[in-house]
């Protein structure tokens, strides 16, 4: 009868010829899970915007119970102008690529580029959208079309959306990470918030753009965690090799 360490050894052949899962499968069906459920409900309040149907009256009520502009809602309104937003993630972007550089990262240059990009593209897709489904603003507002979905919620969602994926693989405690995401999530809360109170927008032209912007953040944020999974499996960097 072949003792356990026998049964061990004739085993390992097996064990040896068998394929190791994918480690990106669970990441691509989570990107899947992430990418859908946003893409859905843009898609359902996009085709309620357009053909005026009764979620808009639901939108319509919330506003009126919602707004009362101020002093407060305007600042926190204000946080998600370009003017505010972008020189943010710019600084993030310059910190993020020196430092990646410094450590001799393969592909450094590739996250800082690739938020950029997203950031740039933004405008690609809501000023299209504006012109298409051409929604009157609040009654606080003038007179116009053009508020669906929110530039300004897009603009904060991607900007620090961007900012916190970045920086989330350069701090080195989960109490950090934690923070640095409730910081981001207080930041898009704030101006979304800050929005909606002031009468800027409409309630639904603020949860459109999370949605919009979610579904982009996905793609950086899968971009992001193969570019990581590829350098921590041993690609060399181009700094590796005789000088």
């Amino acid at each position: 009868m072949p003792t356990s360490r026998n049964q061990d050894l004739m085993r390992a052949p097996a064990a040896q010829g068998r394929t190791p899962p994918d480690p990106g499968w669970p990441i691509f069906f989570s990107f899947l899970l992430v990418l859908g459920l946003p893409a859905v409900l843009f898609a359902l309040i996009t085709w309620q915007v357009l053909t005026h149907g009764p979620l808009l009256r639901v939108d319509k009520q919330v506003s009126r119970d919602l707004v009362h502009p101020d002093r407060v809602s305007e600042l926190l309104a204000d946080l998600g102008n370009v003017q505010v937003a972008v020189p943010v993630l710019v600084v993030v972007l310059v910190h993020v690529a020196l430092r990646a550089r410094a450590t001799g990262a393969d592909r450094w240059w590739l996250p800082p580029v690739a938020a950029a990009v997203l950031m740039a593209l933004v405008p690609a897709f809501v000023v299209p959208l504006k012109n298409w489904t051409a929604r009157h603003g609040t009654p606080v507002m003038p007179p116009g079309v053009g508020y669906y979905p929110s530039g300004h919620t897009a603009t904060a969602v991607v900007a620090y959306g961007c900012v916190t994926l970045l920086l989330l693989p350069w701090l080195g405690t989960a109490r950090a990470r934690r923070a640095l995401v409730l910081a981001c999530f207080a930041l898009v809360l704030g101006v979304s918030f800050g929005l909606v109170r002031r009468g800027y927008h409409w309630p639904l032209d603020v949860v459109a753009s999370w949605c919009l912007c979610t579904v982009l953040l996905s793609f950086l944020w899968l971009l992001l965690s193969r570019s990581s999974r590829r350098t921590s499996s041993g690609t060399p960097s181009s700094r590796t090799g005789p000088s």
